[in-house]
């Protein structure tokens, strides 16, 4: 399963991506799922994303107008690694280095080929071995501050 959400600039571009998914056979969860989001807030719909990802634990879509600010607030929620990717390698080096777990786009940019962005996204693992060191780091900075401690003392 993907959970895919949008805020009101996201809304056609996200349309696109479930028609593309779900002709695939991809189950797809869209936890926006309604016409009228001129009153959201996109780092409202990226907790709802994100909360959905952490539940299902499968990967996920977020949209708003670049990407850029959602993507912010997804990297806010704890155990969530979100990436904007404008192009395929893009795509395929978070998920395979970075283990991300949430592609973020752009509804108001011009992604030449935002099907290719998220099949690289989709089809991509998480490659493991020296990068699962660097996740890992991640993960403990991402603790640290919940917990209100230095990271890093061996720096």
């Amino acid at each position: 399963m993907i959970v895919i959400g949008s805020d009101h600039t996201g809304i056609e571009l996200k349309k696109k991506i479930i028609s593309y998914l779900t002709n695939k056979g991809i189950e797809v969860k869209d936890v926006t799922d309604f016409e009228d989001q001129s009153g959201d807030d996109y780092p409202d719909i990226a907790y709802i994303i994100c909360k959905n990802v952490k539940k299902e634990n499968c990967l996920g879509i977020a949209i708003c107008g670049t990407g850029i600010g959602i993507s912010i607030a997804c990297n806010k929620v704890n155990g969530i690694r979100a990436a904007v990717c404008t192009d395929e390698y893009m795509a395929k080096m978070t998920r395979q280095d970075n283990d991300a777990n949430v592609l973020c786009l752009g509804g108001r940019t011009n992604i030449t080929n935002v099907f290719g962005v998220v099949d690289e996204f989709l089809n991509t693992k998480f490659a493991g071995q020296r990068h699962k060191r660097r996740v890992d780091k991640i993960t403990e900075l991402e603790k640290s501050q919940k917990e209100g401690v230095e990271y890093g003392n061996s720096l």
